[in-house]
């Protein structure tokens, strides 16, 4: 599968043939990579030069490693996004806060019209079961906030384009920040849930107008749960 290597620095040149294979889609997002003695025979090169290989991949977003499990192609588009957002935020939460709902309204309210056209049945599955996990998790604002994700990454995965799909999932660390700071905000996730349901109605019966409508209705409550959170913030100190 891969050549030997002839020259100096050993690791770029891994590198660089392991990142050919992931834009050949040779190697595909979730795809695992060998274990490090079988890459080192396959390139005819040490373990050494394999690990500072592993930790390059690492570094630029293209791999990850699960202690036990061995190290995975993950998507690096994803990851590229999510460091500049990062960044962004830290360098001004406040605005970086307001501007992360700006590309919500922008983004998702046709997402939910292009769910409602193109969701199968075990994309609308996956709703009900995050709506259900939702509804059960009122007490529990950990569990609650991951299944208000899940809600979201089911839209855009039943939108159709993966394109759609690694934007949404690349900010999916802001929105659990955000959705963190806005949960104690009174009547909030009641009123989520609410807007939750309607759009998963509008999909189900195939209303995009409807989807659309509601995702906006949703959007504007998370605007406002945030301003109000700012303004509780702001009475305590």
């Amino acid at each position: 599968m891969y050549k030997v290597i002839q020259t100096s620095r050993l690791y770029e040149q891994i590198v660089q043939q392991i990142e050919d294979s992931i834009l050949k889609s040779a190697l595909k997002p979730g795809d695992q990579l060998p274990a490090e003695r079988e890459l080192a025979h396959q390139f005819g090169v040490s373990r050494t030069a394999v690990r500072e290989a592993v930790k390059a991949l690492r570094e630029k977003g293209l791999v990850e490693a699960h202690p036990g499990r061995g190290t995975f192609v993950t998507d690096g588009t994803s990851h590229s996004i999510r460091q500049t957002l990062d960044w962004i935020l830290r360098t001004g939460p406040e605005k970086g806060a307001a501007h992360v709902v700006e590309v919500r309204e922008i983004l998702e309210p046709e997402i939910a019209a292009l769910a409602a056209s193109r969701a199968d049945e075990d994309a609308i599955a996956s709703m009900r079961e995050a709506v259900a996990v939702m509804d059960h998790s009122r007490r529990d604002p950990e569990a609650f906030i991951e299944a208000d994700l899940d809600f979201h990454l089911a839209l855009a995965e039943a939108a159709g384009n993966p394109l759609i799909l690694s934007l949404i999932d690349s900010i999916v660390a802001v929105l659990r920040e955000q959705r963190m700071r806005i949960f104690k905000v009174e009547g909030g996730p009641e009123r989520g849930q609410h807007h939750h349901k309607q759009i998963l109605d509008a999909i189900e019966h195939r209303d995009a107008q409807g989807a659309r409508e509601a995702m906006r209705a949703h959007l504007q409550q998370v605007r406002e749960d945030s301003r109000n959170q700012g303004l509780q913030i702001s009475r305590v100190s």
